[in-house]
């Protein structure tokens, strides 16, 4: 038994006469809310309840951890597996079910051009999944549910521009999207159903954005509040967050944030507990979970992506103290 605006449906009933609020219907390949009061269909993102966060490493010492948070619920991380190798300053994005990782400097400081996954639901050691185009580290990565995007990242003494894609459910190596407006890492990369962001990146203050369903390349959405170099950003079906990085030597505890359907500068959010390099971020739509890198490594914040505000602690990573996760969430 549901009940939609307070009358009592059975599953099977038709909804079609019901009026007022909203009908999850099925639209294309995609679940999408039907607004009962016109015709338009409001895609659904999907996010999930469960945050995970892959290698990462702690002074010299690189690892190959998973761990994962619920995020409704604050505490410490639990171990979820391996990932196929030791690596950091690596990133990750999800369709909801399965999360990616990709873009890792391994144990011996090689970039490497591997893409491993797992079932975010179910806690096991990472698969392999296919492979990027070329040998790449700390490139940023968003999704639309279906498709998910690899953007920009660093090479062997160069960064580059490249937008390359999987689709989440055949196992396969990356094709070619489009290109950024310029070449940059790390990059940090956010959505909403149908925009993709990528900001910052090699003391670079440039925020992108390009139109999920339609290969081609970024077009400029403005400017971050500071040249940085980005790796932690978050969204929810609104609002994009962009956290932490450097300038020379300059650790950064800002907080930006953009409407993503709505071009412009990025306006400030509020503060990092610390200044930080390195952080990854991702959540759930409502929470905006942070784990810090350099300064506190492993140190999980969070904030509530609608309020403008600093961090809250939410608690730590397991074993040992680490930064330079790659992260993703889905249930």
């Amino acid at each position: 038994m549901r009940k939609i605006n307070g009358v009592p449906v059975e599953a099977h009933t038709d909804l079609s006469n019901l009026t007022g609020g909203e009908v999850l219907k099925w639209s294309g390949t995609n679940m999408a809310w039907e607004d009962q009061d016109s015709t338009g269909f409001v895609p659904v993102v999907w996010y999930g309840g469960r945050g995970v966060f892959g290698g990462g490493h702690t002074g010299s010492a690189k690892v190959n951890t998973i761990d994962y948070i619920t995020i409704s619920t604050t505490g410490n991380a639990t171990d979820f597996g391996d990932m196929l190798a030791t690596g950091y300053e690596g990133s990750g994005c999800s369709d909801g079910t399965r999360g990616i990782f990709t873009g890792y400097i391994d144990g011996g400081d090689n970039r490497i051009d591997e893409i491993s996954y797992i079932t975010v639901g179910t806690p096991s050691n990472a698969t392999d999944f296919g492979n990027l185009s070329q040998i790449v580290s700390s490139p940023g990565c968003c999704s639309d549910g279906t498709t998910g995007f690899i953007m920009g990242g660093g090479t062997t003494g160069a960064q580059r521009n490249n937008i390359e894609y999987i689709t989440f459910s055949t196992l396969s190596n990356t094709a070619d999207f489009g290109d950024l407006t310029s070449s940059r890492e790390p990059v940090g990369g956010c959505n909403d159903a149908t925009r993709g962001i990528a900001a910052g990146g090699a003391s670079s203050n440039v925020i992108d954005y390009f139109t999920m369903a339609t290969s081609g390349n970024a077009t400029d959405f403005g400017d971050l509040t500071l040249s940085r170099q980005v790796s932690a950003s978050t969204s929810d079906t609104t609002r994009g967050l962009f956290a932490n990085g450097w300038t020379g030597s300059v650790y950064s505890d800002t907080i930006d944030y953009i409407t993503i359907q709505t071009t412009g500068n990025a306006t400030d959010f509020g503060n990092l507990s610390v200044g930080s390099s390195s952080a990854e971020a991702t959540g759930d739509a409502t929470k905006g979970i942070f784990v810090l890198g350099s300064q506190s490594r492993g140190t999980i914040e969070y904030v509530t992506i609608a309020s403008i505000g600093n961090t809250t602690d939410f608690g730590d990573l397991s074993g040992t103290t680490r930064g330079q996760v790659a992260s993703c969430s889905g249930d």
